[in-house]
This record gives C-alpha cells, structure tokens and sequence, in this order.
C-alpha cells in the first residue's frame, strides 16, 4: 500500500485523490434565487442524505480562493433552494450550468431548463428533472481553510426538505423509486461520468 500524509499534499492533490476514491456520486443541481430575482443554477457532486426524519440533504459548495459562490449566498440570503436528481436526459444541460457566468446571468436560462414554481418555498425548480426536493436552509456551515488564506474552503449547506415532487413513471404505489426509470447519472473524476450498472442485492445480517 502507499502511504500518503495529506498534509504533505498541495490543495489540487488531495482534490484528486478524493474525487478518484469517492466514486461513484450522485449529482445535485441546485438552484437558488437572487435577491435580484435571477435563477441560479449549478451542479455538486458533493452531495448526501443527512437524515430521513426530517428529511435533511447536504451540499457542500466548494469556495473559490475563499470567496463564496452564488449557489451559496443566495441559499443564505434566501434561506432556501432545491435540489434536482441528475439523470441521463438532462445531464447534458446539467453540464452546462457549470459554466462560470456572472451573477446577474440565469444558467438555467443558459442551458434551456424550463422553470416551474415552488410549492412551499419562493425559488423555482427545473421542469426537465425527474426528481425535484424543495429545501428550507436549516444550517450553512463554513468549514475548512483556503489554503492561501484564512477564509473557509467551502460552505455546507444543510437543507430540509418541504416537498418533493416525482415523476410519475419514477415512483410506484410502495413509495419507492425505480432506478431503472430514474436513469441516474454519477459523477467520476476529472470529465467522466457514470451511468447506473448491474444491480445486485446483499441481504443484511440479522
């Protein structure tokens, strides 16, 4: 085995070492809304389940040179954002809002996504995701140290999610999601992707 002290690492080699281990992950686009009133949109791999009751996810937002980025102010400001599943139809549009566009720029609009109305919070979701979850900011949670200052290196979003919202043809009369409708795409490291393989089932110990 090779033994490697992270402290010994610079910032981009202990970047890659994680995103080549914590394979595959699941793809969050979240969008958010400006005190302008502009859709934000952006994808995170970053990104969990903190609990079932309530229902809580996670996002982590990775800061640039310490500075926040959008997703996260506006989810502060706002108090609120949603998160959409990436699958195999939108990832190409999901791509796209990665692009670095100024604050006043919509990446929605950019990629074609169609907005829709929130039911429980005032920030739009994206028609085209099979999988929406409307979320009230219950913490945003500063952690880490840029390495070329003092600020934080990302800010952990904690969200509780208010509404859910489903495609029909994803979810079935048990309140279960079928995956192989669902079609989720993970994210590898560097530019690759992934799509969902061979499924197998483990039956737990008693």
């Amino acid at each position: 085995m090779i033994s490697i002290d992270p402290a010994a690492l610079s910032e981009r080699d202990s970047y890659k070492l994680l995103i080549g281990s914590v394979v595959p992950r699941p793809i969050a686009l979240v969008t958010t809304l400006s005190k302008d009133g502009v859709l934000n949109a952006a994808p995170f791999s970053y990104f969990s389940i903190v609990t079932a009751s309530p229902p809580m996810l996670s996002v982590s937002v990775q800061r640039k040179q310490g500075a926040m980025k959008d997703t996260a102010r506006n989810a502060i400001d706002a108090g609120a954002f949603v998160v959409h599943i990436t699958d195999e139809s939108i990832v190409g549009k999901v791509n796209e809002t990665a692009a670095g566009l100024p604050p006043d720029e919509s990446e929605a609009a950019k990629a074609g996504f169609t907005p829709v109305a929130g039911e429980a919070i005032a920030v739009p979701g994206l028609q085209e995701a099979k999988i929406r979850m409307e979320c009230v900011l219950e913490q945003a949670i500063p952690l880490g140290r840029a390495r070329d200052g003092d600020e934080p290196a990302c800010d952990l979003l904690i969200g509780r999610v208010v509404r859910f919202h489903l495609a029909e043809d994803v979810y079935d009369n048990g309140g279960h999601i079928d995956p192989l409708r669902l079609n989720p795409v993970s994210r590898m490291a560097g530019s690759t992707y992934a799509k969902l393989g061979e499924l197998f089932a483990i039956e737990r110990p008693q």
